[in-house]
């Protein structure tokens, strides 16, 4: 029976293994913390929030992007891979918010990933962005970087109220049954690969000309938004370094 969903534990170890991984035509991640508390409130209440789309193949792209601010580690390539082809947003939040293994890359945003529990909260979303990981009150507040680090949560429980106990464990408790539904389906066809991104992101905000042509003639030899990037590079002395792509692709046309 194919898998329908991942437990978020068991997805992080995915990714932490380089088994799940960004395609290079893929946008970057764009929400905003406000938005990725929203998505993890949806978790934490069991609310609907989509699945994720994953192509398996054993054929290893040329390129990939990294998992927002972070570089995902190389594979052995006789393991198959799982490239994402909708649900980023989605899966750069959960990864940045529970996992504790990797570093994210000293120019990148990463305050959205500070996200805490606020203990006794009447507000409708129960969680909020505090600017120190380190520096808070554990009877306020509880960090959910440590839901998947049982030594860290112990720690911190240990010393606190019963009351306030309970409630991080009942927190903790719904974050490891949460199931994260995923639809996966498996060719070595990439024009088909190709298809099916195209016609998802049409559903939602509209890929431009050149995010489009990228997908339509992405192939082993040829990676267009990479040869767009090395020529972005060798203009960018000229006085040109911050010109579109969609600028670079009519010049060439």
């Amino acid at each position: 029976m194919p898998e329908t969903y991942y437990f978020i534990k068991d997805l992080i170890n995915d990714l932490e293994r380089g088994r799940i991984r960004i395609p290079s035509f893929q946008r970057g991640f764009v929400w905003d913390p406000e938005r990725v508390a929203y998505f993890i409130d949806s978790i934490y209440k069991t609310f609907p929030f989509g699945s994720l789309l994953l192509w398996r193949t054993r054929n290893r792209l040329s390129t990939d992007k990294n998992l927002g601010p972070y570089k995902l580690p190389n594979i052995d390539p006789e393991y198959p891979i799982d490239y994402v082809l909708d649900g980023q947003q989605r899966l750069t939040s959960i990864f940045g918010i529970f996992q504790t293994s990797l570093i994210a890359e000293e120019t990148k945003e990463i305050n959205w990933t500070n996200l805490f529990f606020e203990i006794n909260s009447n507000e409708p979303v129960p969680f909020k962005h505090l600017d120190n990981l380190e520096n808070y009150d554990p009877n306020q507040f509880f960090p959910l970087k440590y839901v998947f680090d049982a030594p860290r949560y112990r720690q911190i429980t240990r010393s606190l109220d019963e009351k306030i106990a309970e409630q991080i464990d009942d927190l903790v408790d719904r974050f490891t049954q949460a199931r994260i539904p995923i639809e996966r389906f498996q060719t070595e066809e990439r024009k088909y690969v190709a298809t099916v991104f195209e016609r998802i992101n049409r559903q939602g905000v509209d890929l431009d000309t050149f995010q489009l042509l990228s997908v339509w003639n992405w192939s082993e030899d040829f990676d267009l938004q990479e040869k767009f990037k090395n020529l972005s590079e060798e203009l960018s002395p000229f006085g040109f370094k911050d010109i579109g792509s969609d600028l670079l692709l009519k010049c060439c046309s």
